[in-house]
């Protein structure tokens, strides 16, 4: 569980759920090929395995709290997750239960982690949400088509040293096709958009873990720290030792924030 400010978060997909509450400002969440406006106090659930992305549009003061716990944490709910889709993710703040946000407090604050604690606030979370949304069977968002085969080669495959002209012969599919993908839908390139996941991999592992730089380095698939370092500090203008002492102490003042309030 990470609370942060909001970003513009590029198409992606994994095998798990992700869970989004709005604390501050606005989030535009997209869904396939669909987009969800997010204010303060709204809820939503992305379901395992759907292409989705994040904007921010709304000035100011954006954040909101994430959370993508294991699917083995969903219990009852499994099935449910991995079979139906929602047809709006988003729960409005006037539907949102009150065990939803209490639950996810609890896993904010709670400083030393226990797993039968973290599976029990998940599925308070899973019982007051999923019965407000309308599910339809998965197979209504799930494609063939190349955008999303491109997608869910590069989740699977990114901690791997893949190119272009190997993704192209895995999937079967012209990488001019491919390329076309990048540059008319993704507004980028291969190279950055395979970077671009690596590094949302890595800052995931910054964030969540005490893992080493190069050891995250490694697990994200940069094949040097050198590329790394200079990718990162590309995209957030700091090294990546300096972005996990940056949120550490972000953390440590949120968390005062939210003690005093009480």
């Amino acid at each position: 569980m990470i609370h942060k400010a909001t970003e513009h978060f590029p198409p992606h997909l994994h095998s798990g759920m992700e869970l989004v509450y709005v604390t501050c400002g606005t989030l535009v969440l997209g869904v396939g090929c669909e987009l969800y406006s997010m204010e303060k106090g709204d809820f939503a659930i992305v379901f395992p395995n759907l292409i989705h992305h994040y904007q921010v549009f709304g000035e100011g003061k954006n954040e909101a709290f994430y959370l993508a716990p294991q699917m083995s944490m969903a219990g009852y709910f499994m099935d449910k997750l991995q079979k139906y889709c929602p047809k709006n993710p988003v729960i409005k703040r006037e539907n949102v239960h009150p065990d939803i946000r209490q639950a996810i407090m609890k896993l904010y604050k709670e400083k030393i982690r226990n797993q039968i604690l973290d599976q029990a606030y998940i599925q308070i979370i899973l019982a007051r949400s999923i019965p407000c949304l309308e599910l339809v069977l998965r197979e209504t968002y799930e494609s063939d088509d190349v955008i999303y085969q491109t997608v869910n080669y590069i989740a699977k495959n990114f901690k791997e040293e893949i190119t272009l002209d190997s993704m192209a012969k895995d999937l079967g599919v012209s990488k001019y096709a491919i390329s076309r993908v990048f540059s008319s839908t993704f507004h980028t390139n291969f190279n950055q958009y395979l970077n671009e996941q690596r590094l949302n991999y890595a800052v995931s592992l910054l964030e969540y873990t005490d893992m080493s730089i190069t050891d995250i380095c490694l697990e994200a698939g940069f094949q040097s720290q050198r590329t790394f370092n200079r990718v990162f500090q590309e995209k957030f203008k700091m090294t990546p030792r300096e972005y996990k002492k940056d949120f550490k102490e972000k953390e440590v003042i949120y968390q005062m924030d939210e003690e005093s309030e009480e």
